[in-house]
Formats: structure tokens, C-alpha cells, sequence
């Protein structure tokens, strides 16, 4: 459930009961992996696969920092929106802002930053020409 807001994308999703913990909000890393998902979806907008990247260009992004800053709970059940812009596309890494809402109640806010490495050996590399061109011309 992939679409717009007034602010630009956003991937929707529903928490469902292995997101959450014994007090039935989102336990804190099941974030990083809802903002992937939106990170993965904004890619996918865009025609570009993750794993056909890594097979058409040799290259994989990796997580290398992130921010996050928690200020209210999702809890079971609850229709979240996870937006992924990105702020800045350097030669070997991208950086992500994210939110993550419930309605227009502001629950999470982060900066992700991606690196873009060889799966071989692990090196960076430089972020393709089309990824490069398709998120920073929208």
C-alpha cells in the first residue's frame, strides 16, 4: 500500500501483532524495518529492483547510520504512513529522511544514511546513474 500525501510519498501499512511488544506498541526496531520497506517501495516507484540492481550494476545498499528520534507509539492495529525522501545523493551513499505517522500524528522521525557497496567485497562504490538521476530529479 505504496502512494502519495500532500507531502510526497508515502508507504502505508497496518501493525499487526508480531510488530508489537508484551504492551502492545511497535517494538523500536520493527521502525527501521517499516522505514526499509518505504525506502524499498520509493526505489520501486521508480523501477528500480534492489535485487536486479545488484545483478544489472554489482551493487547492494547497507545501512551505515541512523538516526532515529521516537515520540509517540504505534500500537497493534494501527494504519501508519512511512514517508522516505531523500535529502542528498553522494558519489557512494544516499541519505534518507523518513517519518513515520499515524493520521497526522507525528510518531517517528529519522535520517538514514545508505551506502553502496560491492557484495563481494564489501567496497563502496559509486551510487548508479539512475538511481542517482530518478530520486534526485522528481
Amino acid at each position: 500500500m505504496s502512494g502519495g500525501t500532500a507531502a510526497g510519498f508515502a508507504h502505508r501499512m497496518r501493525v499487526y501483532y508480531q510488530h508489537t511488544d508484551a504492551a502492545g506498541v511497535v517494538y523500536h526496531s520493527n521502525y527501521l524495518a517499516f522505514m526499509e520497506a518505504a525506502r524499498t517501495e520509493r526505489l520501486r516507484q521508480h523501477q528500480i529492483d534492489l535485487g536486479a540492481l545488484e545483478q544489472s550494476d554489482g551493487v547492494v545498499f547497507v545501512v551505515r547510520q541512523a538516526q532515529v528520534h521516537f515520540r509517540r507509539p504505534a500500537r497493534l492495529d494501527d494504519l501508519i504512513e512511512i514517508s522516505a525522501e531523500p535529502s542528498r545523493v553522494g558519489r557512494a551513499h544516499m541519505l534518507f529522511a523518513q517519518v513515520i505517522r499515524r493520521d497526522n500524528e507525528l510518531l517517528v522521525e529519522a535520517s538514514v544514511e545508505l551506502a553502496c557497496v560491492n557484495p563481494r567485497s564489501w567496497r563502496p562504490v559509486g551510487v548508479p546513474d539512475h538511481v542517482r538521476h530518478a530520486l534526485m530529479n522528481e
